[in-house]
């Protein structure tokens, strides 16, 4: 597989990340309405039109800004709405609703391994198809594996936070929930001092060689 530019990486990437940040905020929303909150799903937020989930900032504005500048991908969707008051059981259900981001992250890692092997099937067939379904597959499982990855960090607001908040003791997560408004300024920082990477690229790539089409995945992205 030949290497590609940054351009052509870019234009890879956009429809994988795209459905990946839509995926991920609407699973949040869907298994929100199924425990007790219809809050996503009343304000339109449990549906794959990635409009409803863009932020200007985190979706677009950040992710550009990190790809060309340091050449990683980084950034953010709005996110889901939940009010953990309509749950039937709110610190359990606040957990099962963060866990759906990262699952869908992982579904979708496994479909786009699909688009790898229907791919390699019709590269007899015509290259013109197949390439873009294998280059965009080896981009889906690597984006959506890495989402899945970040958004495991028990740190809030991310999925794992949420997870960790969740089975805390009441009174040690009250405390920890205080965290919140710095957690993004946090993950920025171990960003641009390269500790996420660090600590995130074993892992994805780890959790990539468990995947159909991992091979394929290496040769375009880790070699």
């Amino acid at each position: 597989m030949e290497a590609l530019n940054p351009y052509q990486l870019l234009a890879v990437l956009a429809i994988p990340v795209l459905f990946a940040i839509t995926v991920h905020e609407a699973a949040h929303g869907w298994v929100a309405s199924k425990l007790g909150d219809r809050t996503a799903l009343m304000l339109g937020r449990v549906t794959f039109n990635p409009i409803k989930h863009i932020d200007p900032i985190g979706t677009i504005v950040v992710p550009l800004a990190t790809f060309f500048l340091v050449g990683f991908l980084f950034g953010w969707a709005k996110p889901v709405p939940v009010n953990w008051r309509n749950l039937h059981h709110p610190r359990r259900d606040m957990a099962l609703v963060a866990v759906a981001g990262p699952g869908a992250n992982l579904l979708m890692a496994l479909f786009w391994s699909g688009m790898i092997k229907l791919g390699v099937l019709l590269l007899s067939v015509s290259e013109w198809i197949a390439l873009p379904l294998v280059y965009m597959g080896a981009a889906g499982i690597l984006i959506n594996v890495f989402l899945m990855v970040l958004n495991l960090i028990p740190l809030l607001p991310l999925d794992g936070g949420r997870v960790l908040n969740a089975v805390l003791p009441p009174k040690v997560a009250v405390h920890f929930s205080r965290l919140e408004p710095f957690g993004l300024i946090i993950l920025l920082a171990l960003l641009i001092t390269g500790l996420l990477g660090a600590v995130l690229l074993p892992i994805v790539i780890g959790t990539v060689g468990l995947l159909p089409g991992s091979a394929i995945v290496r040769e375009l992205f880790f070699v």
